[in-house]
């Protein structure tokens, strides 16, 4: 049993592994001979799902995509006493809100199933057995008293806390005899000798001694429930993972997932550690932060390839960084031996930018800008008619939800409306929300203004009213911007001692009742030509 172990944890080790510094990489990716790629996305639902784990969902997404294989949503709900009720649901909700739905899931099934962790018990207590017959397991029978005292004593002697293996050298006897007392003990992996090196294909080569620097591991509490370190390697292993992406908070781990891959016999999938994504100024997203779930940017309206294309831009993996990029383009574009080891900013001021889209987006660089064509994300959907119909329907419900009653005129719901005010406004605004916003109120709702509110902008009310009303009633008039932007101009020009600046300024109060807000000629081309007329008329009679 001795020589078996031994030859588990130490396989014969190749000059090419340990001949070569620890480094950086250039080598292809390459997987396993036969196996198709099979990537997962393993968050636990401890909390719904954020922007850093929809990175790391995303990369294993477009990674699958590229080389023609399988996305895997698995929950790690082992820790029972975290569960977040609806986290499970978020998370799945929101993969495919933002466009990367799991090819096999808790909800979705597949073949590899079920996909919740606390539903493979019986696995974890088969690779538990195996471990444990060939000596590379043992049960620990230490209190937690004891565990609490062997931590507060390495914190005072400001040592890193470990497990001293005490129970590593019970022998059988004494493991029977405990055994009647406690039956279910938790289990601990027996970390021993050299942790092999292993080729990251991100950060390159790695080996990480954790025997000499921790304690033997729990892989399986009293509970019957996994930790972990047993649970990932065992579901990685009969779920057929080829290619492990995750965060490089793991990174240190891996030598011990590596060690029970050797103890059980099996061969290990590809990893690829991924830099952190963090804020703009170098700190850790974090939970707290209630800004950064996804649930929060889809009520807020922001568009889910907004949010793909801003976290994959301010990272690595592709040619260049650019904006505007569509999720079929996040996918033919990605290369995994271009993701650096370098942690992503996340600049979420920007996320409007990235919501809208720039005509221009300039870089500088030595000097000069460089532009990019904007593939713009809201100006895209609004170019698809299929698309656009079903922006019309949310804008229609959006004003519903914000107006209801206030509406003086239900015709302000007329799909043909609605859609006139989005290709008018598509340039303006971040998203559709921004269009039930007070500023856009007069789109929707007749404003209340009076005769001497007009009169304190210019005492040539009537005058200015009047004129209006008549380029308004011109027979066969086909309003355009420009047309009426040349209009109003003429119409300044006419009125002795008015700036035309201060006639803009009547206008926008009589139509808006604002002070500020889109250009006059855009007003009254959304508005049309019938509510402008009445707008003025009640004005001149109020």
């Amino acid at each position: 049993m001795a020589v078996l172990l031994k030859r588990l944890l130490h396989p014969p080790r190749t000059p090419e592994a340990l001949g070569r510094p620890l480094g950086r990489r250039e080598a292809s990716l390459g997987t396993h001979a036969g196996p198709a790629v099979r990537v997962r996305f393993a968050p636990s639902p401890t909390g719904f799902l954020h922007l850093g784990g929809l990175r790391t969902a995303l990369y294993n997404y477009i990674f699958a995509k590229k080389h023609g294989g399988s996305f895997i949503l698995r929950l790690e709900d082992t820790d029972q006493t975290r569960l977040v009720p609806g986290a499970a649901d978020n998370i799945e909700d929101m993969l495919e809100w933002a466009g990367i739905p799991p090819d096999e899931s808790p909800r979705r099934g597949g073949p590899a199933g079920p996909y919740l962790q606390s539903q493979r018990l019986a696995l974890y207590a088969q690779a538990t057995e195996a471990l444990l017959k060939s000596g590379a397991a043992y049960p620990c029978f230490c209190s937690p008293q004891r565990l609490e005292l062997l931590k507060r004593e390495a914190l005072r002697n400001h040592q890193t806390p470990r497990y001293d293996n005490r129970c590593r050298s019970l022998s059988e006897a004494q493991v029977a005899q405990k055994l009647a007392k406690d039956p279910k003990p938790p289990i601990r992996f027996h970390l021993e000798g050299e942790a092999p090196a292993f080729q990251d294909l991100v950060y390159g080569w790695n080996r990480h001694e954790v025997a000499s620097v921790e304690g033997d591991p729990v892989i399986l509490k009293s509970d019957g429930f996994p930790t972990y370190h047993l649970a990932c390697v065992v579901d990685d292993h009969h779920m057929g993972i080829s290619h492990v992406l995750r965060g490089s908070e793991w990174l240190v781990s891996t030598s011990k997932h590596l060690l029970l891959y050797q103890a059980l016999g099996w061969q290990p999938p590809r990893f690829a550690h991924l830099p952190l994504l963090l804020n703009r100024d170098g700190s850790k997203l974090s939970k707290r932060q209630g800004d950064i779930f996804l649930e929060h940017f889809a009520a807020a309206g922001f568009l889910p390839d907004a949010l793909l294309d801003i976290i994959t831009s301010c990272g690595s993996g592709f040619a260049e960084n650019q904006m505007g990029r569509t999720l079929p383009e996040l996918i033919t574009q990605f290369d995994l031996t271009r993701v650096t080891c370098h942690s992503a900013l996340l600049d979420l001021e920007k996320l409007p930018e990235f919501n809208r889209g720039l005509s221009r987006l300039e870089m500088p660089v030595a000097g000069r800008s460089l532009g990019f064509p904007g593939r713009l994300h809201l100006r895209r959907l609004v170019s698809d008619k299929t698309q656009r119909r079903q922006l019309v329907g949310k804008l229609q419900a959006l004003v519903e939800e914000a107006f209801g009653s206030q509406l003086q005129d239900r015709n302000v719901l007329d799909a043909a409306y609605v859609e006139r005010i989005i290709l008018l406004r598509q340039g303006h605004i971040c998203h559709l929300q921004d269009l039930v916003s007070p500023v856009h109120s007069y789109l929707w709702t007749r404003p209340a203004v009076s005769r001497a509110q007009l009169g304190a902008v210019s005492e040539k009310v009537d005058i200015i009213a009047k004129r209006v009303l008549g380029l308004l009633e011109g027979p066969g008039m086909s309003l355009t911007q420009d047309m009426l932007n040349g209009e109003l101009k003429k119409l300044s020009e006419g009125l002795e001692g008015t700036k035309h600046s201060n006639v803009m300024k009547l206008l926008r109060v009589a139509l808006s009742g604002q002070l500020q807000g889109p250009p006059v000629a855009e007003m009254m081309l959304s508005l049309g030509p019938k509510e402008v007329r009445e707008r003025i008329q009640k004005v001149l009679s109020s």
